[in-house]
């Protein structure tokens, strides 16, 4: 299982790589090999700023529907729009081509309540 050391988690298997006030989100390595085959991502909050912790979008593999959300709060400024016709990159390289949303955060302090990469191998197992 593929977890970059250089990058923040949730207990929710999102990641974030952080550059200056901008995240770039995605699902992890461990979220894609439990949800499967994925299908269809889906974000309808483009523009919106959120909350940490509401949803930002669905993920829709195969067998399962699962909700996506906010680890910190912030605006959605870019969604990756290559997944509306490649989902399929979330399974085969979630760290790079298969990153979801860029967001503006509002509060940089949040990121201090994310797992480091060795949190979230523990959390994994």
């Amino acid at each position: 299982m593929n977890i970059p050391s250089e990058l923040k988690y949730t207990k929710d298997h999102e990641w974030l790589k952080v550059d200056g006030d901008i995240a770039t989100i995605g699902i992890t390595d461990f979220a894609q090999g439990e949800l499967g085959d994925i299908v269809y991502v889906e974000v309808e909050t483009l523009d919106e700023t959120l909350d940490a912790e509401e949803v930002f979008g669905t993920v829709e593999a195969v067998k399962t529907v699962s909700d996506l959300f906010m680890p910190v709060s912030g605006e959605i400024i870019e969604f990756n729009e290559e997944l509306e016709s490649a989902p399929e990159s979330v399974n085969s390289d979630p760290y790079g081509a298969g990153w979801m949303i860029k967001v503006k955060l509002s509060d940089v302090s949040q990121l201090d309540a994310l797992m480091s990469a060795d949190d979230y191998k523990a959390l994994v197992g």
